[in-house]
């Protein structure tokens, strides 16, 4: 018999609402590091447009799975889960506890509950769409999507393409949504235990919060930071450039839109972005919102592991 998967404290929630500074707060009180779970902080050369937190804000708490992966380079759930599970392995191997804190809602429920079952892809169904996006654009096909199965395309941003085609590609193959699919295989296989706490902030706050944000992203040098990726050969299609807010910086270094209108879209764009998070998470039913409190946070957290101590011993 395997022994038993480690306990996870998951600090969740939508950009901006402070989950990293409470994720180092509560690792460093407990003794825990830091697994990431952002599918855009991921990526290298991209830290000040995805919010990557510096050395200065981790305080010496270490932090997996940040900055690791080429632009250019294939990333998906799966393969997030299967470097979460050897980064919460070799915590768990020195004694140490596990944070994971992030606000890919995706990420996080194939991390603790596995991949959905779902048809294979289809290489021509997938021709086919991708052929209509060329000539529709991604949004017309996301408006599709919107009127078959608005639960999925409420998740996802009109120009998502990977998951749009991958919604559109089942919707062909079987007549079902994915969303359907997904209710089926239920995520039942629980893959470790686990309190999955949501930071709850007051919408007008959060989004005084991100215009901060994204403010400050800009006085940083985003601009720059694209500057270079785009000199370093990646294309502006790669996928993570048609990420939120590196899409309208590309657009205005290719002349399309003023700096300014770069970061006010910016500034919509991830507030819409966030509304869509909390409609993720208000559908994960174990998943319980709490104050931005790291005082509570810890306590909760306290009890938690104590209790998953007492089951174990």
């Amino acid at each position: 018999m395997s022994p038993p998967r480690p306990p996870l404290l998951i600090i969740a929630g939508p950009t901006a609402s402070g989950k990293t500074g409470l994720a180092v707060e509560a690792a460093s009180r407990l003794g825990a590091e830091i697994v990431g779970a952002d599918s855009m902080q991921i990526y290298r050369g991209m830290d000040i447009g995805t919010a990557t937190p510096a050395a200065a804000e981790l305080r010496g708490v270490p932090h997996h799975l940040l900055s690791f992966v080429d632009p250019d380079e294939p990333y998906d759930a799966a393969r997030f889960a299967a470097d979460a599970d050897r980064a919460i392995a070799d915590i768990a191997s020195r004694g140490r506890q596990v944070v994971v804190a992030g606000g890919t809602g995706l990420w996080l429920r194939v991390l603790l509950r596995g991949l959905q079952a779902g048809p294979a892809p289809d290489p021509d169904v997938r021709a086919g769409i991708e052929s209509r996006a060329a000539a529709e654009g991604w949004p017309a096909l996301h408006a599709e999507l919107a009127a078959r199965d608005p639960e999925t395309a409420a998740r996802l941003h009109p120009n998502d393409r990977a998951r749009i085609l991958r919604a559109l590609e089942v919707l062909a193959a079987t007549g079902e949504t994915i969303t359907a699919w997904q209710r089926r295989h239920g995520f039942a296989e629980r893959r470790y235990p686990a309190l999955l706490l949501g930071v709850r902030v007051d919408p007008g706050e959060l989004r005084a919060a991100i215009r901060r944000r994204v403010e400050a992203m800009f006085a940083a040098g985003f601009v720059d930071e694209v500057r270079s990726l785009l000199a370093r050969g990646f294309s502006p299609s790669v996928r993570p450039l048609r990420g939120l807010g590196y899409l309208r910086v590309c657009q205005f270094l290719a002349g399309e839109l003023t700096e300014r209108e770069a970061l006010e879209r910016t500034f919509v764009d991830t507030w819409r972005f966030s509304r869509r998070q909390r409609n993720w998470f208000n559908g994960e039913p174990a998943l319980e919102w709490v104050a931005p409190d790291a005082g509570g946070i810890i306590r909760r957290a306290g009890r938690f592991f104590e209790e998953q101590e007492d089951r174990e011993g």
